[in-house]
């Protein structure tokens, strides 16, 4: 069983919808018994840092999604879920995120002639292999949805990278950790792709 962690964040029906779209059995749930016990890990959503890091935290949370990681079964972070992963986010400083991977979430730098949230199909560029993107094309568009973006210390973690007046680095990869800005579930062919890459690491 796949699980998709509920903690009230926004889109989490559709990541939901696609997983069972792609033959996988899974349930949205906020259980310490169901995530432990399930094959693989996802935390998709879209909102403010600080409003899910206490949302995660209120619902106890945030030792079961390191514990499932510390097990070494798969874990996806979509959007919101990605930025969760590191240690802060200049959208709401002093708060603390999971720290699991090393990086800082940064706000999208305006310019003239782009908008901000970033929101729309972007390319990707890929610096490295990444699982995720196992028979995907370097170049494939995916959507996205941000205000927000990594920037990843460990480089050697970025599979993913797009440019949006800055670089941005838009998929990482560490062990059983992977995690992608761009929204997989709302990216046509391409995000299903995604999606079967990573359910079948599980």
């Amino acid at each position: 069983m796949i699980a998709i962690v509920d903690y009230d964040a926004g889109n989490i029906n559709s990541v939901e919808k696609a997983v069972r779209h792609l033959g996988y059995d899974c349930r949205t749930t906020r259980n310490r018994d169901e995530i432990i016990n399930a094959s693989s890990l996802i935390l998709p959503g879209v909102g403010a840092f600080g409003d899910a890091m206490g949302r995660l935290s209120e619902y106890g949370l945030v030792d079961v999604i390191k514990d499932h990681i510390s097990s070494g079964k798969p874990f996806l972070g979509i959007c919101l879920g990605l930025q969760l992963l590191y240690e802060e986010s200049e959208e709401n400083p002093g708060i603390r995120g999971l720290g699991i991977l090393r990086g800082t979430i940064k706000k999208i730098p305006k310019q003239d002639g782009l908008k901000v949230p970033n929101i729309g199909w972007i390319s990707l560029q890929f610096p490295r292999e990444g699982k995720l993107f196992s028979g995907i094309g370097e170049g494939s568009f995916v959507y996205f949805v941000h205000s927000y973006y990594l920037s990843a210390k460990d480089r050697d973690t970025v599979t993913a990278t797009i440019d949006y007046g800055t670089g941005i680095d838009a998929s990482v990869e560490k062990d059983n950790v992977f995690a992608c800005q761009f929204h997989p579930e709302k990216s046509s062919s391409v995000g299903l792709k995604i999606l079967q890459n990573f359910l079948e690491i599980g």
